[in-house]
Formats: structure tokens, C-alpha cells, sequence
């Protein structure tokens, strides 16, 4: 049985003036079509509707592709105005700074099509679907491997270049192959080997692992890259009520140990060992320390919370403030996992 979503043809900006409009170097105000395709570029779009901390200024430029050929075009276009780029999934797991960020942001989320290929096990989807969906769906099916993603609140892309895990699992465990897209247009498909996985990381992220043999202008280009799809190996022929359970199960647990009331970016810090983040935050008596509206979770310590009307620079400052008092109590460095996108310098005044 194969299961699949095609992706559409249109590239679409939520609000858009769909007025057209050509430009050369500049940022301009007005849309911008790309040639040869439907999809549009938002000048100055306000980033914090796409992000889960509901925090971030706006982007230069904004475009959403829904296929690759659009997603090649929006490269094309970065490159001959030699614009930063800067990948956008689900907007979890990132905190953008209130002064935006420059360039070209480039959303994947509408990248979506999904394959269960119940010769080989293995499950192919596009950089843009949502991994608690797809947890849902392999259970639904029987196919065990993606129970404990139900509660990863991103986008099978950006797990594939944090190394997203949970209860003792993560995507390097069972990835097969990821489809990176380079900066001028080629495509590449990379093993984990090649993409240098460690806890919470990957060369994709922008990380510290070697790349094998050494090369280091190959990690530097892979560092650039764009997810664009990735194979999973599943093991499918389980019975679905039982995998359904146990997915029910991870996601209780996830619901009763993790703030859902509020707006966060998941976990803050990667877990030093052999602690957690978590119990030396609570330790150092910082649960529900608060600035501006950003605090540290009252139900775990190792997420910050947006409480209402909090901006990006109370979350770095409380980030920061994290940092210096667990340094000071335990000599520990803990270090963000939350990546951070713009500029911060001066934040914290």
C-alpha cells in the first residue's frame, strides 16, 4: 500500500498584495513573482506568526514555496542579489530576534507529500510535514519507530537537522537518507554519516561534528543546505490498536510534563550528562523566574514560556540569566538547543 500527498504548484504568502512587480538588487516594498512560476515573495512580513514563541520582527524578504521547482527558484533568486538565506520549518525550536532578520527567510512548511512503502519498511516525506502527524499516521498503519515523535512540535525537515529525539530515540537512529537542496539549485542526497549527527545536532545545523574525511569547505556547503525530503526506516506489520496505545501513551506523558498552556519553543537547553537541564534549573531555584513576559516554566524548568506579550529579547535575557546562575551554582555550561536567528547584540542592555 502506498499512501501520498502530492505537493501543490502554487507558491502562496498568507496576505499577500498580489500586485506584480519586478526588482534588481533592493528590497522592495511590493510582491515579487518569481519568473517562470507562481510563487510570491512578501517583502517586510512579520515573523512572529510563523514562529511557536509568537515572538521576532520581520523578515526582509518572506517566500513559502510548495514545491521544489518553486523552492529553486527562491534560491536562484538569493543568489544572483547575493542575499543570506535563512530556512524556516514550523518556527519551533528557534527565537527570532526582535529586529528581524535580513535576506531572504525561506518557509518549507508547505512542502508536503508523504509515502508508506510497505515493501521496504521505509517512509519517505517532504521537509514540510508535520512529524506528529506523521506518528499518527505510521501508527494508524501499524508501523512501528515514530511513537515517541508524537509530542515534537516541528516539521520532518528540521528534525532532520537538529537530530530531534525523545524517550531515548531520535531521527539519526532510523534515518535512511536526506534530499538536501545546495545553494546553487543541486540537489544531493546524504546518508547520517555524511550529515555527522550528535546529540541534538548535525553538520545540516551549523554544528561542530567533523565531516568524514575532513573536508572542511564540504561542511561548510552542507551547513548551507536545504532539506527538502528524507527516508525513515519503520517496521511495519504491528498490530495499529497496539501502536496507536503506546503513541497515546508518549503523548499523555508529554502533555502532563510539558507546558502546552503557553507559547514556547520546546526544550531550551540540551541536556548536560549525566543531568537534565530541567532538575539543575530547578535546583538553582529559577522555576517561574520571570522577565517581561517570559518565564521559566512552573512544570518544567527547561522551558521557557511566553506568558503574554513577551518579547524576543525576555527570552534571550532569561536565556542568558539561566546560563550565568546554573555557571555560577554547579560550574555547568548548559548550552541552548533553541537556535536563534538575527541579531541580539544589546538585548539584555
Amino acid at each position: 500500500m502506498t499512501i501520498s500527498q502530492a505537493a501543490g504548484n502554487v507558491c502562496t504568502v498568507s496576505a499577500l498584495n498580489t500586485k506584480k512587480h519586478q526588482t534588481t538588487n533592493s528590497v522592495d516594498s511590493e510582491v515579487i513573482y518569481l519568473p517562470n512560476t507562481d510563487c510570491a515573495i512578501k517583502p517586510q512580513a512579520c515573523l512572529s506568526a510563523f514562529t511557536s514563541y509568537r515572538v521576532g520582527g520581520a523578515a526582509d524578504l518572506y517566500v513559502a514555496p510548495r514545491n521544489l521547482e518553486a523552492l529553486q527558484a527562491s534560491l536562484k533568486y538569493a543568489k544572483e542579489r547575493d542575499l543570506k538565506v535563512t530556512t524556516l520549518g514550523a518556527g519551533s525550536n528557534l527565537l527570532v530576534s526582535d529586529r528581524g532578520i535580513s535576506g531572504l527567510v525561506i518557509a518549507t512548511r508547505h512542502l508536503r507529500f508523504s509515502n508508506f512503502d510497505p515493501q521496504t519498511g521505509q517512509l519517505t516525506v517532504a521537509a514540510g510535514e508535520s512529524i506528529p502527524s506523521l506518528a499518527w499516521a505510521a501508527a494508524e498503519l501499524g508501523w512501528q519507530g515514530l511513537e515517541w515523535a508524537v509530542g515534537i512540535p516541528g516539521t520532518a525537515g528540521g528534525a532532520v537537522v537538529m537530530n530531534a529525539g525523545a524517550h531515548n530515540s531520535c531521527i539519526a537512529d532510523m534515518l535512511v537518507s536526506a534530499e538536501v537542496l545546495s545553494p546553487d539549485g543541486t540537489l544531493e542526497t546524504l546518508t547520517p554519516e555524511q550529515l555527522g549527527y550528535s546529540y541534538r545536532t548535525s553538520l545540516l545545523q551549523g554544528g561542530e561534528s567533523p565531516s568524514p574525511g575532513g573536508d572542511a569547505a564540504r561542511t561548510e556547503r552542507r551547513r548551507q543546505r536545504i532539506v527538502t525530503q528524507a527516508t525513515l526506516q519503520l517496521a511495519p506489520g504491528a498490530d495499529p490498536a497496539k501502536v496507536v496505545a503506546i503513541t497515546k501513551e508518549h503523548k499523555k506523558h508529554r502533555l502532563s510534563t510539558q507546558p502546552y498552556n503557553f507559547p514556547s519553543c520546546g526544550s531550551v537547553f540540551r541536556n548536560p550528562k549525566p543531568y537534565s537541564a530541567g532538575w539543575l534549573i530547578e535546583q538553582t531555584g529559577l522555576k517561574g523566574y520571570q522577565i517581561g513576559g517570559a518565564q521559566v516554566a512552573l512544570l518544567h524548568a527547561n522551558f521557557i514560556v511566553n506568558r503574554g506579550g513577551a518579547k524576543a529579547s525576555d527570552i534571550f535575557c532569561l536565556i542568558r540569566h539561566i546560563q550565568h546562575q546554573v555557571q555560577e551554582r554547579w560550574s555547568i555550561n548548559l548550552e541552548p538547543e533553541v537556535k536563534m536567528l538575527g541579531e541580539f547584540q544589546g538585548a539584555c542592555g
